[in-house]
């Protein structure tokens, strides 16, 4: 069967059954955007990519926009407060195409990472997180850099699972604690020292999407070549995509670099 964007819709639909909640399909945009309308408060979805991953995981696709939609509702009808709730503020990464707005045009927190990557601020609800927004800050009298402390503290504290691959001769690290706030970890600049101190060629870096941060030994050229490629591939499979991009750890600094095949990277 082939999925459409109308096809889809038609499915969205019967598995997002509150009454309460309104859809408006965009054919222009080529988008849904499904609207609780006792906040007035939604999320819009961007229908081509759910199809892409439909193709390749099928129900699976389908139930994880279902189940981020309805907890993204559910969240957006609760007050919430970040006083009382410092040890649930973490960071999280994103792209730098990410919106700086809620969609309620609320301007969200953030800092600037990389030129490819962002860091925005999240408070954690168990099943899932809400960003924070200015109008959160300014209601609870909370400045940016009390915000950076606490989100700094709280990923450093987090356990980190790490999964150790030798390939021709280069040792990949993949952290995947499936946390929500793996790529995240990047952040921690203990764990990346701790890392730089065992690594005995170049320290490479990846956060391709959310769920992943990807820590390279490379020791010859083939394996920017396969960072590359694995890098591309986790981009595209990946939930909440971040950067196809790879980067350079050295002296505490992030370098974005783009790797050639069969050459070195250029910065």
């Amino acid at each position: 069967m082939k999925m459409t964007s109308r096809k889809l819709v038609e499915i969205l639909k019967e598995k997002l059954t509150q009454p309460q909640w309104q859809f408006d399909f965009d054919r222009k945009k080529d988008s849904l955007r499904i609207e609780d309308s006792t906040t007035n408060k939604g999320v819009t979805l961007s229908l081509p990519g759910i199809i892409a991953k439909w193709e390749i995981s099928k129900e699976k696709a389908i139930n994880e926009v279902v189940y981020y939609v309805e907890e993204a509702l559910i969240v957006m009808s609760e007050k919430q407060e970040l006083t009382g709730k410092e040890k649930s503020i973490f960071p999280v990464i994103r792209s730098t195409s990410f919106p700086t707005e809620s969609n309620d045009g609320i301007p969200l927190c953030y800092s600037e990472h990389t030129a490819e990557t962002r860091i925005y601020y999240a408070l954690d609800l168990g099943n899932t997180y809400r960003l924070i927004d200015e109008k959160m800050m300014e209601k609870e009298n909370w400045t940016s850099d009390q915000l950076k402390e606490v989100s700094s503290f709280n990923i450093r504290s987090l356990k980190t699972s790490i999964k150790e691959d030798n390939v021709a001769g280069n040792i990949f690290y993949f952290l995947n604690a499936n946390d929500g706030y793996d790529a995240s970890r990047i952040l921690n600049e203990s764990l990346l020292q701790s890392f730089e101190e065992k690594i005995e060629g170049k320290m490479a870096v990846a956060v391709p999407h959310q769920d992943v941060l990807i820590i390279v030994d490379v020791r010859n050229n083939t394996g920017y070549d396969i960072l590359a490629q694995l890098t591309m591939s986790f981009f595209a499979s990946g939930t909440v995509p971040i950067t196809a991009l790879s980067f350079l750890y050295e002296n505490k600094k992030l370098e974005p670099v783009f790797i050639l095949g069969k050459n070195k990277p250029q910065k």
